[in-house]
């Protein structure tokens, strides 16, 4: 069943908090809708990671309020979050290198991972199939943001949280990320994508959130952001 219009994924009112007293992030709303991505962008400084934190419940002060559907998250820790269905591919150290493959996936799994779960994302992502008994540390970097994403989705998450899914990889592979990205839907999670190529990201998501000094200065659909071209300079850079 399609998701109804609008129907809400994940929704984040009035996240602030940050390290000791000083508030790094100042009462941040946002919207994930079903089946859609939205990115968040922003020039470095401007609160992104700080937010991501303080969404998985990784900030050491944060108030405010985070909803995945109808289950109140705000006083979940990271792992009971992730549990509910809040996924997470961190931008570093997001596949165990000394575990082969499958043994990532099973752990990823809690412990033992189920034959439909395996095949479900071996054939999204079609490279690991072969590849189940090689070392995590010795595959590409492509291959690798490909288990850190496999790794992911055997939870079944409804959204994924995607940091930076680019960072480090050599130009050449910058697009397959985003490809992949863009059929995410399509496996029923909704994306929310952290990118310094913001305007990649833009390209392949339905809405998007600039952030600037902790705070969204500005969101809307990302065809209109990416349309505006002073917000543009100002914000996206040119990659």
């Amino acid at each position: 069943m399609m998701p109804t219009a609008h129907e809400v994924a994940l929704d984040i009112a009035g996240l602030q908090g940050g390290y000791g007293a000083v508030d790094i992030i100042h009462g941040i709303d946002l919207q994930v809708h079903k089946g859609e991505i939205v990115t968040i962008a922003g020039t470095n400084g401007a609160g992104k990671s700080t937010f991501l934190r303080g969404l998985l419940g990784l900030l050491p002060r944060c108030n405010g309020t985070v909803r995945l559907g109808p289950l109140d998250l705000s006083a979940m820790d990271t792992e009971d979050r992730i549990h509910a269905g809040l996924g997470c591919v961190p931008q570093v150290a997001n596949v165990f290198a000394h575990l082969s493959v499958m043994e990532n996936l099973h752990v990823a799994a809690g412990g033992r991972i189920q034959a439909s779960d395996l095949d479900r994302v071996l054939s999204a992502f079609p490279a690991l199939a072969s590849r189940q008994r090689q070392m995590a540390g010795s595959l590409s970097g492509g291959e690798r943001q490909q288990l850190a994403f496999a790794r992911a989705l055997v939870r079944q998450p409804q959204v994924l949280v995607l940091d930076e899914p680019t960072a480090a990889l050599a130009p050449a592979l910058v697009q397959g990320v985003f490809d992949r990205v863009q059929a995410l839907p399509a496996l029923g999670v909704s994306v929310l994508l952290v990118e310094q190529r913001a305007r990649q990201a833009l390209a392949i998501s339905q809405r998007g959130y600039i952030l600037d000094q902790g705070r969204v200065v500005m969101s809307g659909k990302a065809s209109a952001l990416l349309a505006d071209e002073a917000m543009a300079r100002l914000y996206l850079g040119g990659g």
